[in-house]
């Protein structure tokens, strides 16, 4: 099973170069911009047209906070499947023998974005995670992977969910998909990593650069499982 990963491509995924012989795409949300819902679902139904193109036989779609659209119902589950697309919210699907959970869900940062929650809740949402999941994918890192960022008085922090964090290495999946916390300046975020130990990949699917949109860092992740 070829794997391509992406996230975070804020209305630029026209400029991705898709590869070939790709079995199954996975997306980590945030193929929109604005906070006003009906700019978001215009920008999230030219993804789902996109995404429908690719000569890709599974697609997988987790949204993220940008995709306030769909959690408002502008776009909803119907939209997806008429595409082709399985769209996971806090549940899972198996395909080829592979258990894949999916989540849009990330910790609180700001008023006006999709599928927050507050930090000190975050361990209970990902309880429901199941013991055998093979792949994750979540809009969001996992404490100290791949989320390096600036804070508001701008000094650096790795900015992810402590509670992913914990959950994962529990679970021991074979494969971990993210965004959200995209390349940014002298910052690398994009790209992919192992914890000693552990046989668990790590990606960051981010391919647009903060603060750059419309500037590409990254053209995705691909595995093979």
């Amino acid at each position: 099973m070829k794997i391509w990963h992406i996230s975070d491509t804020h209305t630029y995924h026209g400029l991705l170069t898709v590869p070939e012989g790709i079995d199954m795409i996975l997306f980590s949300g945030d193929c929109s911009n604005p906070r006003d819902p009906y700019i978001s679902r215009e920008q999230v139904l030219d993804f789902i047209e996109w995404m429908k193109s690719l000569d890709i036989p599974y697609k997988i779609f987790v949204a993220g906070n940008h995709d306030v659209c769909i959690e408002r119902n502008l776009i909803t589950q119907g939209d997806f499947l008429e595409a082709g697309i399985t769209y996971l919210e806090n549940d899972w699907v198996e395909v080829e023998g592979l258990k894949i959970f999916g989540s849009p869900q990330t910790p609180s940062f700001g008023m006006g974005w999709a599928f927050n929650k507050k930090r000190d809740k975050m361990h209970e949402h990902w309880k429901h995670i199941p013991d055998d999941t093979d792949i994750i994918v979540t809009h969001g890192p996992p404490k100290n992977i791949l989320d390096l960022s600036y804070d508001r008085d701008n000094n650096l922090e790795c900015c992810g969910d402590s509670a992913l964090r914990k959950r994962i290495i529990d679970i021991k999946p074979k494969l971990v998909c993210f965004g959200h916390i995209h390349n940014c300046e002298e910052i690398v975020n994009a790209g992919t990593m192992k914890l000693s130990n552990y046989d668990t990949v790590f990606s960051n699917g981010s391919v647009v650069t903060d603060g750059k949109f419309g500037k590409l860092s990254s053209n995705g992740n691909i595995f093979e499982l």
